[in-house]
């Protein structure tokens, strides 16, 4: 036998052993990694797709929450997984493209080390003020800022945050200079502009919701192109004037950069039927989230795009974090 007939037949062995897997999968238990604490986004779309993928495969789907340094742990354990499929990774844009931006020493490279599966969820932004400022929407807060430049104060759920790259992003395109005030997480943040703290801010719906309902807080604008199916009344900010404005808080599901390709399209398959049933898209709704899905390609480019926008909006407004 040629030293050339034996590595085609090694070739082909191996991708065969690998479709067989393939086919087979999952054969024992699946982890999927949360670098966050229980009870937010990510951590609930985790655990309500596993719970899909468990009893549509008939294994078990274990969550494993890995909080601290902005998601980075836990992503960076993930991106150290044995490439088999059995190691997942469920995390935000805030990970995947604005860490590598802020952080100097960063344990891994998203687009490097992860292959994208689906985009799972997507929770809007929102602009928020307290519902005593004369600020009554997107127009008013930019002609506040206009006439008091460098005086207008506005809250976010930290340095860093998606969040916080949204806000300096939308004072460029609006031509402001907005003061950013930073707090530990979205409820202080929401509870500062309830409160009167800081007069408006930009929080996830979820975290608006009780003082929404309380009447201590008024919706401006949501930062997505198009409105919430949630709330169809509540405007964008895109028709305020500031266009082709595009900025939420996405859920995607990852999987270690040399996961078969067999498998990660059998993963999407499944998280794609998953997202469609009624249940799912009730409980998403109850904090504000839509439920995506799409193909591996699309969360890429997705990845691509936000990272692009984002990098610049680092750059202009000089954030860095140790």
């Amino acid at each position: 036998m040629t030293c050339t007939l034996r590595i085609s037949l090694a070739i082909a062995a191996l991708a065969f052993s690998v479709a067989v897997r393939a086919e087979d999968y999952p054969t024992r238990a699946i982890r999927i990694f949360v670098p966050a604490a229980p009870g937010g986004v990510t951590d609930i779309a985790a655990r309500v797709i596993g719970q899909k993928l468990s009893e549509a495969w008939g294994q078990q789907v274990i969550i494993e929450n890995r909080p601290g340094a902005g998601g980075s742990i836990g992503v960076s354990v993930a991106a150290k997984a044995a490439p088999d499929g059995y190691v997942l990774l469920m995390t935000t844009n805030g990970e995947m493209t604005i860490n590598p931006l802020v952080y100097p020493k960063l344990q891994y490279q998203p687009l490097q080390d992860f292959a994208p599966i689906v985009m799972a969820t997507m929770t809007p932004l929102m602009w928020v003020a307290n519902s005593e400022s004369p600020i009554k929407n997107v127009t008013d807060l930019i002609a506040t800022a206009k006439s008091r430049p460098g005086a207008l104060s506005w809250a976010s759920p930290g340095t860093g945050s998606t969040n916080h790259l949204t806000g300096e992003w939308f004072a460029a395109e609006a031509g402001i200079k907005l003061v950013h005030v930073p707090y530990k997480g979205g409820a202080p943040a929401a509870a500062a502009i309830a409160g009167g703290e800081v007069p408006i801010g930009l929080v996830a719906i979820s975290s608006a919701q009780p003082y929404l309902k309380s009447g201590r807080m008024r919706v401006l604008a949501l930062t997505t192109a198009k409105r919430a199916a949630i709330a169809p009344d509540w405007p964008t900010v895109a028709e305020a004037g500031v266009k082709n404005f595009d900025a939420s808080i996405w859920v995607g599901l990852f999987a270690p950069a040399a996961v078969p390709r067999e498998v990660i399209l059998k993963v999407n398959r499944e998280v794609n039927r998953a997202l469609q049933s009624s249940d799912l898209k009730m409980r998403f709704a109850s904090f504000g989230a839509e439920p995506l899905g799409g193909t591996p390609e699309q969360l890429m480019t997705r990845m691509k795009e936000d990272s692009a926008i984002f990098a610049r909006v680092v750059q202009q407004a000089k954030i860095k974090l140790d």
